[in-house]
């Protein structure tokens, strides 16, 4: 796991592929808390992600292992709890 400590808020998250993932909003813990625009069809509220997928810190882009069409299968609600059907 990379330095969560070098994330800053607006930073760029993207996936092992380069793709777009998010926006961190802040870190809270060892989960990346990312910007409410960037939860999709539930921008209501943030999603996170583990701060054990963060494989890299480089200048303004948070490099997460997966790919970008895996990692966003890894988004966590504010629990911690995987985003599902019944928890949108």
């Amino acid at each position: 796991m990379a330095d969560l400590s070098q994330i800053r808020e607006h930073m760029e998250i993207i996936g092992a592929d380069g793709v777009h993932i998010g926006t961190v909003d802040k870190v809270e813990g060892d989960r990346i808390k990312m910007t409410k625009a960037d939860s999709g069809s539930h921008g209501d509220h943030h999603h996170y992600f583990s701060g054990g997928l963060v494989a890299a810190v480089e200048g303004d882009q948070v490099r997460l292992s997966a790919a970008g069409s895996a990692a966003v299968l890894l988004e966590e609600e504010k629990g911690g709890e995987p985003l599902t059907e019944k928890n949108p």
